[in-house]
């Protein structure tokens, strides 16, 4: 189990460590699996919380993707595939599969479709899914019912997975946490501490007291995203960037639009991207756009063109039109693509990762995406084993079942993305019988998981448990203002906080809220 004040206390005791990790996201938390299961003493640091920015603001899906085979790009969809099979097979509770249906409105679509399906298949080799297959009209529509009937023909469907990507994230923490890392959340680096030319440490800053921290490393990371650039500016101030960053939004609908378990892909829309409408959390979930962005936030804010091109798009495929009215939430994310040349378009841009070592030996990880979070992690340590001077150890996570695995758990039921600790949230009740009550009549999630959260996975503020450890933030904005004021009581009363502080975190938590629904 994780616990800040414990996690504090090992990194101030040691003198030194093999690898410093800065950024607390899937790059990063992947990264920290990695070392920590090879045996190296791991450091990682994340100046909010851990996934608070592009991690958990993904489409959920964790795939090949299509619009790369579409792009030419077989390298990426080959290996992304391949990590597709391998998180499947090392985190049943988390990742599960998911048939999606490409709806065919013109006759050129079934064989066009069908058959870029069927090389995905072949890409997936042994660790494919089911094949894909040509469902006719009536099939079509007995899959999903609400399907835009007006001209449609028939469709194919595919498989592929589906995740909760804040929640695979507490657990590569927790993973990494058990082979011995020591990881922080709210610490930030505020520089990098450098001895004849070469990164040797970092200065950072807890967040929660304001103190000071001067931490050496044998190697350090930067695997920080959309935030790359300002690592790389902290090592050498010239250094040109290399991050095009681009936001996607994504809306969250009643299931009604979708009742079903199939999800919808709309192959090529007025972007240029995939559109998907998936099942997720017994909501509808929309996304995403592809428009680039100028500013790096943690908190990116959607535009009204996105919006309205999201639900216009979705209103083509869907016999009932989606209207502002009708939205639960709304998220934005930033991704962090490489720059390529003089294209304007992020679109184009692929979602391949990049290693570059400086002449600081400062190692930067940047691009990439959620299903290949692991083959990033191996490169990065392959890349920063020579670099530290560090033993040669090989990487053992190809293998390594993730924090809670179990195999026999329905991914739909309560408390599935606990896994093994499903049993342990539930028995909170013997403290107070009320903690198995829900939080909302509109939210799926209990008490207990709050009160887990604050004790087992890091959580520190109102918006750490309601958009992360549960993703009630994500699924009803609105619905979370009344439950704030009791999450802010429990968590003061764990951390031995008062009123005020407390009142604080409503007040904070209510501002943030406000940016995830429509007036």
């Amino acid at each position: 189990m994780m616990d800040r004040p414990q996690m504090l206390q090992t990194l101030e005791a040691e003198r030194e460590w093999d690898i410093i990790i800065i950024g607390g996201g899937a790059t990063g938390l992947g990264t920290a699996v990695d070392a920590a299961a090879r045996g190296y003493r791991t450091l990682l640091l994340e100046q909010a919380d851990f996934a608070k920015g592009t991690s958990s603001r993904s489409t959920k899906l964790i795939h090949g993707g299509l619009r790369y085979l579409q792009q030419g790009n077989i390298h990426l969809v080959r290996e992304a595939l391949r990590e597709r099979g391998l998180l499947c097979k090392n985190a049943p509770h988390l990742v599960h599969h998911l048939p999606f249906l490409v709806p065919n409105y013109q006759w050129w679509e079934g064989p066009f479709y069908g058959f870029g399906l069927k090389v995905y298949d072949m890409l997936a080799g042994k660790l494919g899914i089911e094949h894909s297959r040509h469902l006719n009209l009536n099939e079509t529509l007995e899959a999903i019912p609400t399907l835009e009937p007006q001209g449609l023909r028939g469709g194919v469907i595919y498989y592929d997975g589906q995740f909760d990507d804040a929640r695979l994230a507490i657990c590569l923490a927790q993973t990494a946490a058990s082979h011995g890392a020591t990881l922080l959340n709210y610490c930030e680096v505020t520089s990098l501490i450098k001895r004849q030319e070469r990164c040797v440490g970092v200065r950072a800053t807890d967040r929660e007291t304001g103190k000071q921290l001067q931490i050496s490393g044998r190697v350090v990371i930067n695997a920080t995203g959309v935030f790359s650039d300002r690592i790389m500016h902290m090592d050498n101030a010239e250094t040109p960037p290399m991050i095009a960053p681009s936001q996607g939004v994504h809306i969250v609908l009643d299931k009604s639009f979708q009742p079903g378990k199939t999800a919808i892909m709309v192959p090529h829309t007025a972007d240029k991207r995939v559109l998907f409408l998936v099942p997720w959390h017994d909501r509808l979930l929309l996304g995403t756009t592809d428009t680039p962005v100028t500013r790096t936030m943690l908190e990116p804010h959607p535009f009204n063109q996105e919006i309205d091109f999201l639900l216009s798009t979705a209103a083509q495929y869907l016999a009932k039109d989606p209207t502002k009215a009708d939205v639960l939430s709304i998220f934005a994310g930033l991704r962090p693509l490489i720059k390529a040349g003089k294209r304007k378009s992020t679109a184009a841009l692929a979602r391949d990762h990049t290693i570059l070592v400086s002449p600081s030996q400062l190692v930067t990880i940047a691009g990439g995406k959620w299903t290949t979070y692991r083959k990033m992690a191996q490169d990065v340590i392959d890349k920063a084993i020579p670099v530290g001077s560090l033993p040669q150890r090989p990487c053992v996570t190809e293998d390594l079942q993730l924090y809670g695995f179990q195999n026999d758990l329905d991914p739909l039921a309560p408390l599935s993305t606990y896994g093994s600790d499903a049993g342990r949230v539930r028995n909170l009740k013997n403290e107070d019988p009320g903690l198995v009550k829900q939080l909302h009549p509109n939210l799926p999630y209990i008490w207990a998981e709050i009160l887990w959260g604050i004790r087992h996975e890091m959580g520190r503020t109102v918006e750490d448990l309601l958009s992360r450890r549960t993703r009630a933030l994500l699924l009803d904005a609105k619905a979370t203002l009344g439950i704030a004021p009791r999450v802010a009581n429990m968590l003061a009363k764990e951390l031995g906080k008062d009123a005020e502080w407390a009142r604080n975190q409503v007040e904070t938590y209510t501002q943030l809220a406000r940016n995830y629904y429509l007036e």
